[in-house]
């Protein structure tokens, strides 16, 4: 983590402010706006983009994993210019949990893996980047959403230390943990075989 200069009561208010942006279930709000059934009643049961593109509509899919993204970019990027760095990691920490837990949703969410990729763009560039190739490479061999996510987030806190991000293990760490944690169903699929695909011809 990077030293901490900014007084108590401004992280806190940044965490506060971050986490409410990341609970926007933009997912829903999307769902709703193309007049698609609600993504919460397929698939995973979750808001996030994979399960919006399963009530059959591509752009309604990538409207939300940009917007889910732009959660975590714009709350640390914000951070960053109103307080400073440690603000920065902070907020990105906040929006991402806010993404897994909205409180508009009774605390559950979707599971976080483009509201991540984007805090990582935000904290470090080549990080973010790298995070999103390895994340592309996994799913264009796989055609696995979750196995992509999973390889992509267990390989950042290891990527950020060789790329010399040290005060960012800490953070990325724990983000990996949950976005285990939120997968842990896609992970005994996984193991089962059970898994599903994205199709090329997917709707």
């Amino acid at each position: 983590m990077p030293d901490f200069d900014t007084s108590l009561a401004e992280i806190l208010v940044t965490a506060l402010l971050a986490y409410l942006a990341g609970s926007i279930p933009f997912g829903l709000i999307v769902s709703r706006a193309f007049g698609l059934p609600d993504p919460r009643g397929i698939g995973s049961g979750n808001i996030g983009a994979t399960n919006v593109l399963r009530t059959g509509s591509k752009t309604a899919a990538l409207t939300t994993l940009l917007l889910d993204a732009a959660k975590g970019l714009v709350a640390v990027v914000v951070a960053r210019a109103v307080a400073g760095e440690d603000a920065a990691q902070i907020a990105g920490l906040a929006a991402f949990l806010g993404h897994v837990f909205s409180v508009w949703l009774g605390f559950r969410g979707g599971k976080g893996v483009a509201t991540l990729l984007g805090a990582l763009a935000g904290f470090s560039t080549l990080v973010g980047l790298t995070a999103m190739a390895a994340w592309l490479g996994v799913f264009l061999v796989s055609r696995i959403s979750s196995l992509s996510a999973l390889v992509a987030a267990a390989l950042t806190p290891a990527v950020a230390f060789l790329l010399g991000q040290g005060q960012l293990v800490v953070a990325t760490l724990f983000m990996a943990i949950v976005v285990f944690w939120s997968h842990r169903a896609n992970i005994r699929r996984l193991i089962d075989g059970t898994e599903p695909r994205v199709t090329r011809n997917e709707p």
